[in-house]
């Protein structure tokens, strides 16, 4: 089983700089284990609490997780699926930092209490060493120091141990002497601290914006305090910055200049600005904004070794919502292009569909025309993840997912392999207008945000062929081209309600059933009524959104040809579509919802039936060779499956239903309703007469419910059986 996409509510990243692997922990106690594109896997805790830490043994394929229960895992990942080899609970102290050296064997663990404990990372039991914050900090000193946020071993000697406190107490612990070698007071909180590689001096971020450089000759106060974002004001002060939450310290060989990457940092007056990562190179500043919040990130480097050259290459920065790699070796900063199907959600996918044993030359095609509409901007370094190792065998065959997403878009995917590779992407909202700002209600009112979102997906790999269905009561028909088009979309307008003036109470003229709006037979498309411009005016024969009605210059790939729209009725918007059919067999399109059921020919652009639910299982429904006629005193079919229809409608339609059950009653020797419509006219026992004024109103028999099948349509008068009295009511026989 693969999941794709990027891993929900990440918390933690680690990087394993020798096998190349990046490992991203989530709040749900996922573990999402990166390589070479192919390599993608997870791995899950049984407890579900969030990951707070991810710790790397370096080049030994294995990985500590420190998760919200205050219990840490080490995991094994040189087998197929990764599994807990060790699991360590604290039971009376909460877990807030970890540190593992490389090539050691001991963990260290810092808690909320301050204290530092050590674990023996080969039996994973604890070390009775524990650095009590006490005995850190000086013993004059009364106040506590506040939870351990910083653990790091000095690159110049392994047995000294930084330990940075909430507070921005630091001390430098001598584990061989069990004793501080120095102690360091800042007045300003601690979030991060990073080495030089010679280890001599260090830098922390603060909480008020600042990156303060500490030298261990003399650590009584910082050499350099620096606000990277901070603007000197008129009275001298540095206006107020957010916390910098993280920061790296990088050194290169090619250059004097370290590299210093840093989180969070700007000015509070710079409201509405988004997350960014800063990079300081020298002299030169770049600030680069990301789309969501920074969750962490990590300096990519080559050497696993602390006292060497660092010489950064990229950074990998996770974000909230998605997973960014930043090519540190041009002056620009390219990012590169993710392998991963990292932006599924990109827009939140709201259905799927899977296709499998497509045509061999689907996926090519669709490459190719996704190929040409690719960002160009990405870095032309190779992915920098890239251990691992994955085969493709030989026994796959072509796969398609399809997402459809909450703003219109649609993604093919490429399945066959076990990663998703996105093919092609299409936006549907360029089929319609931008809503004006009188217009805006017209749609709000069906569907509150995300007017364009994808309901249905239906496609047909051998035509290619493609349909789509809105939430906006829209249907969009698509047909795949190689070439670029100059095309103006044809739209088609449907009422799929049945209105109250159309329907006929059975102490109105003679129990006349309910017909819908004969128009909405017409093949011809439905002009929308004009708007009134008052605020009372009641929207009718209008559609939810407006189709482009010029001429629109079309991409190569999948070009809009048909858009099929439901219409408002008496102020009701309509309702969603529910199912969706295609057959480009024949070239037909059939839709539905609660309302009723229309069937489109999208060859010739025209409506060819329209049928609302009443119809549909009324027992005068021109369309249905069904049943035999109901008896009497017995629950009728008809009646069993308008049950769950019953609140579609009120209560007078319930009763022009009830109407028609009574109407197939011909006589009491219950004659089957098949059998009569079987005989000839003139074979039944009473001769119905053919009138052109049935009621004597004026009104003609073509505004009688019409159907391309052209069904006859006739008058029975005086049908009397034993013990009923006359009646004389229209009855449609199909010939």
């Amino acid at each position: 089983t693969v999941r794709h996409g990027f891993p929900y509510q990440p918390t933690a990243l680690a990087f394993d700089r020798c096998k190349k692997i990046l490992a991203i922990g989530t709040r749900s106690g996922g573990v999402r284990l990166l390589g070479r594109p192919g390599v993608d896997c997870h791995c899950q805790h049984e407890s579900g609490a969030a990951v707070l830490q991810l710790q790397f043994l370096i080049n030994e394929g294995a990985l500590v997780t420190a998760c919200a229960d205050d219990t840490l895992h080490l995991w094994n990942l040189r087998q197929r699926r990764p599994a807990i080899l060790h699991s360590l609970k604290f039971n009376r102290e909460r877990i807030t930092f970890c540190h593992l050296p490389f090539q050691s064997k001991w963990l260290y663990v810092g808690t909320e209490r301050g204290n530092t404990h050590i674990v023996n990372i080969e039996s994973f039991v604890l070390s009775g060493y524990v650095i009590m914050w006490n005995k850190a900090i000086e013993l004059s000193t009364k106040t506590h120091p506040g939870p351990v946020v910083h653990l790091s071993d000095s690159p110049k000697d392994e047995g000294k141990l930084l330990i940075g406190f909430e507070s921005g107490t630091i001390v430098m612990w001598d584990l061989r002497a069990k004793r501080a070698d120095f102690r360091i007071y800042y007045d300003e909180a601690i979030h991060s601290v990073s080495w030089h590689h010679e280890g001599r001096q260090f830098m922390c971020s603060h909480s008020d914006g600042s990156l303060s450089m500490w030298n261990l000759r003399n650590t009584a106060k910082p050499f350099q305090v620096t606000f990277p974002h901070g603007k000197t004001q008129r009275d001298g002060r540095k206006e107020s910055c957010k916390p910098i939450l993280k920061v790296e310290y990088k050194t290169s060989r090619n250059s004097s200049d370290a590299f210093i990457v840093f989180s969070g940092g700007l000015s509070y007056d710079k409201a509405g600005r988004r997350p960014t990562l800063t990079i300081m190179h020298g002299k030169a500043i770049t600030v680069l904004e990301m789309d969501y919040p920074i969750v962490d990130f990590l300096v990519l480097c080559d050497t696993p070794y602390l006292n060497e050259v660092q010489e950064p290459y990229a950074v990998a920065v996770l974000l909230e919502k998605d997973f960014v790699v930043v090519d540190l070796s041009q002056s620009n900063f390219p990012i590169f292009e993710n392998p991963y199907p990292m932006d599924i959600h990109e827009s939140p996918v709201t259905c799927t569909a899977y296709f499998a044993d497509c045509p061999p030359d689907i996926i090519p095609v669709l490459y190719s025309i996704g190929a040409k509409h690719k960002k160009t901007s990405y870095s032309h370094k190779e992915w920098p993840l890239r251990g691992g190792t994955w085969t493709v065998g030989s026994q796959t065959y072509p796969e398609i997912i399809i997402t459809g997403h909450a703003d219109g878009s649609i993604k093919f995917w490429d399945a066959t392999a076990i990663t998703l590779q996105m093919l092609y992407k299409l936006k549907t909202s360029k089929v319609f207008e931008k809503p004006k700002s009188g217009d805006v209600g017209r749609s709000a009112e069906l569907v509150e945000e995300d007017p364009y979102a994808i309901q249905m997906i239906n496609w047909c790999p051998q035509s290619r062929i493609f349909c789509v269905v809105g939430i906006s009561a829209h249907v969009i028909l698509y047909r795949f081209s190689k070439h670029d088009a100059n095309t103006t979309i044809t739209s088609l307008e449907v009422r799929l309600q049945c209105e109250m003036e159309d329907v006929i109470s059975p102490s109105d003229t003679e129990n006349t059933p309910c017909f819908s709006d004969p128009s909405g037979l017409s093949p011809q498309p439905q002009p929308p009524s004009p708007r009134s411009n008052t605020p009372d005016s009641v929207r009718d024969s209008i559609p939810c959104l407006k189709v482009k009605d010029r001429t629109i210059r079309m991409p190569p790939g999948y070009q809009a040809e048909l858009v099929v729209q439901l219409l408002w009725v008496d102020g009701e918007p309509p309702q969603q579509i529910t199912s969706l059919d295609l057959n480009s067999a024949y070239g037909l399109l059939a839709l539905g919802n609660c309302n009723g059921l229309a069937v489109v020919d999208y060859l010739q652009k025209t409506i060819l039936l329209c049928m609302n639910t009443l119809e549909l299982y009324g027992s005068a429904d021109p369309f249905q060779r069904l049943t035999r006629s109901p008896r009497k005193n017995r629950q009728s079919t008809s009646d069993f499956c308008m049950r769950g229809l019953s609140n579609f409608y009120s209560d007078s339609k319930k009763r022009i239903r009830t109407s028609y059950q009574s109407l197939t009653e011909l006589s009491d020797n219950q004659v089957s309703l098949d059998l009569e419509r079987s005989k000839s006219p003139t074979s039944a026992p009473y001769t119905p007469s053919l009138h052109n004024d049935p009621r004597g109103t004026g009104e003609p028999v073509s505004n009688l419910r019409s159907c391309h099948y052209s069904p006859v349509f006739y008058l029975l008068d005086n049908v009397k059986g034993p013990g009923q009295k006359v009646k004389s009511t229209r009855q449609t026989l199909k010939d």
